[in-house]
């Protein structure tokens, strides 16, 4: 054991030795002088090695494991990038479908790290320190074993101002085109913009739920509120929705919706697209619909945003949920990591209630299979989804 060594206090190596990978400082007994970012080895209260991990006096999360019960090597991080795209290729036929989930953070074992495929571009997302003083091997080993066009990194996160970073976006290799990628979901096709749309540039992780919705939407009318660029409208003019009406507050997010409707060939004359606040929309438009779709941003972005969070969601539910008709489908999510499964439930549990309405849930959530969740760190599963069926 060095010097720069991490010990554990005694009963604290638990979680370590199942294999989560996260350390908050209250269970370290002993810390060294060290550089934030930095690899150091981990023990436990008894000097056994736990493995490696990267370490940040700044961050609530002081520590995060890279290996277990093994050295972090150079070759060790390739080996779970790796290991993370043969399973991508196992789950996807790129003529069918080339957008998608490279690294998923700690599902894949990389803390810190997400990589998006759109196409031949790569989208980095590094929320740690620690895992940007690897970038440069992740990018070498990228650009040998992938090809890609371009590497762009696009790290707008909370996190990294947690970790004492700057918000940070430019190209990694390549040149990222100016206009939209194009990338193919089920066939579907998709305009990404890399460089100015959300996150990374296109929701991945409602990919099953897309598809659920294609296949309820057959001579129905949808409404699709916090549209974004248009994925759950291209879908249900693919089920052959009867209406597909689409709401966003960005206009720039409408003309998008728009792009990609046309794109798939559903430029269709009854379809409607709406500049709007949703909650502005539900209270003042009748929502003769037999499936709304309510799939709005993160209310809940910091643990201390929690109560007010769930306020909206209930308040948002509420308001379609009193005016959607009989025999209806209410498709409702959450991505706030704060707010479980556990909790959106009850907060939808009580806009049913204050709306008078009888509820029935009918379907949870279908995760992306691109976004796989360690199940030894089940704190990654973030996204979740009821659907409900109204009486």
């Amino acid at each position: 054991m060095s010097e720069k060594s991490v010990i554990l206090k005694n009963g604290k190596d638990k979680p370590i030795r199942n294999r989560h990978h996260w350390i908050f400082s209250g269970a370290i007994e002993h810390l060294p002088e060290f550089e934030d970012g930095a690899i150091l080895s981990v023990y436990s209260a008894q000097k056994e090695f736990l493995g490696d991990g990267y370490f940040n006096r700044s961050a609530q999360i002081a520590g995060r494991m890279l290996s277990f019960g093994v050295p972090f090597t150079k070759e060790l991080l390739h080996r779970q990038l790796e290991k993370a795209i043969a399973l991508r290729s196992r789950l996807f036929d790129k003529e069918k479908t080339n957008g998608f989930r490279l690294i998923n953070g700690e599902g894949d074992f990389l803390p810190g790290l997400i990589i998006d495929q759109y196409d031949d571009v790569l989208v980095l997302q590094i929320g740690t320190l620690g895992m940007h003083r690897l970038r440069s091997w992740i990018v070498e080993w990228l650009t040998l074993a992938l090809s890609p066009k371009a590497i762009y990194e696009k790290s707008l996160v909370q996190s990294r101002k947690e970790e004492g970073m700057q918000e940070y976006q430019g190209s990694l290799f390549g040149e990222v085109p100016a206009q939209a990628v194009i990338i193919r979901e089920n066939h579907l096709q998709f305009y990404v913009s890399v460089l100015h749309g959300q996150k990374t540039g296109f929701f991945l992780d409602h990919r099953e739920m897309r598809h659920k919705i294609q296949g309820l939407s057959l001579h129905k009318r949808v409404l699709n509120c916090f549209a974004y660029t248009g994925g759950f409208s291209v879908y249900a003019a693919a089920g052959k929705a009867t209406l597909v009406d689409s709401v966003d507050i960005s206009a720039a997010a409408i003309e998008m919706t728009k792009r990609n409707m046309v794109l798939n060939g559903f430029d269709r004359p009854n379809d409607r697209f709406f500049v709007a606040d949703v909650f502005q929309f539900l209270r003042e438009q009748p929502l003769e619909y037999e499936i709304v779709i309510l799939d709005p941003p993160a209310f809940a972005k910091r643990q201390k945003d929690v109560v007010q969070a769930c306020r909206g969601y209930k308040d948002i539910n509420r308001l379609a949920m009193e005016k959607m008709p009989k025999n209806s489908l209410l498709l409702t999510s959450s991505c706030s990591y704060h707010v479980d499964e556990e909790l959106f439930q009850k907060v939808v549990f009580q806009a049913a209630v204050e709306s008078k309405r009888e509820v029935q849930i009918i379907g949870h959530h279908s995760m992306a299979k691109d976004h796989p969740v360690n199940i030894c760190h089940p704190e990654s599963n973030y996204l979740k989804s009821l659907l409900l069926y109204l009486n």
